[in-house]
């Protein structure tokens, strides 16, 4: 499990205690992995307390760097990334583990059941950044920035190994990636559920925007040698 974390002292614990419940007795057993990405808050110290490894960045990255690292330095055969506010309960991570043993590598589609929903300018955003995803990156993909993706030890390595963007759009290229190196994406309907606390903000989204040329040209210049 790779949680993603910057200033989450206050409700990273709760999460944290949650997610331990729900795994332990899981055959196998888990790993619990927090990147904190340069709180400024007690973030590394209630992480570490509550029994998670826990990597620092000494500065704040953005989401996809702390991922990125996050994946690279996990061990698991299957690797989770989770927002801490789990806005996707971890009780849905058994639908995407069945389609997993279909042989896809998964991530969630917040479409089964919307609990708590988003302010419209935020759901509009996100339909328009949707549609451009599919048009320049990913056709045929209905959503590409839930929080909540399992991918095989093989798929992390390889894509999370691949990958640049620290931003917004990080997901959009660890699921490009993905795609051209060949694994099959499967999209999971699950609960989720808005947290009012979250920090994309609307200059935010439309900073992603430009990532989705860069992830084009990134891929054309890998091609190509450049």
């Amino acid at each position: 499990m790779v949680v993603p974390a910057f200033n989450e002292a206050e409700r990273l614990p709760r999460a944290l205690e949650r997610i331990a419940s729900y795994l332990t007795g899981h055959a196998g057993g888990y790993e619990l992995l927090v990147v904190d990405d340069g709180s400024t808050d007690a973030t590394a110290e209630r992480a570490a307390a509550a029994g998670a490894t826990v990597v620092r960045n000494e500065i704040n990255r953005g989401k996809g760097f702390a991922v990125r690292r996050g994946m690279r330095a996990a061990r698991g055969g299957r690797r989770l990334m989770t927002d801490a506010d789990l806005s996707t309960p971890i009780e849905e991570l058994g639908r995407l583990a069945a389609r997993m043993d279909e042989g896809y590598d998964s991530r969630a589609v917040p479409g089964a059941r919307i609990e708590v929903r988003q302010p419209f300018y935020r759901e509009n955003m996100g339909r328009l950044f949707n549609l451009f995803v599919r048009a320049l990156a990913l056709p045929g993909l209905r959503d590409t920035q839930c929080g909540f993706k399992l991918f095989t030890a093989a798929a992390a390595d390889e894509v999370f190994s691949a990958a640049r963007l620290d931003g917004f759009s990080f997901d959009v290229e660890a699921l490009f990636l993905a795609r051209k190196r060949g694994y099959r994406i499967a999209e999971v309907p699950v609960v989720w559920r808005n947290d009012a606390a979250s920090r994309v903000s609307l200059l935010r989204g439309f900073l992603a925007f430009p990532d989705l040329l860069r992830i084009r040209a990134n891929d054309w210049a890998g091609r190509y040698g450049l």
